[in-house]
């Protein structure tokens, strides 16, 4: 599907149970995606780097 629409995607990280994958829009906009079981989550590049910079706080 990600073909048939010009949006190219790459796989970031996947485990057993989830997938981060981007996806570079038609208008040239970068989205990011978190697959977490049955939820699927959608940022903007700004939302995506701010989620980083609260999980490496976590750690």
């Amino acid at each position: 599907m990600a073909e048939e629409t010009g949006i190219k995607t790459s796989t970031l990280a996947e485990t057993t149970n989830f997938l981060a994958w981007k996806a570079e829009e038609p208008d040239g906009e970068m989205t990011y995606h978190l697959e977490l079981g049955t939820v699927t989550l959608n940022f903007f590049t700004e939302e995506w780097e701010e989620l980083l910079d609260l999980v490496r706080s976590v750690g």
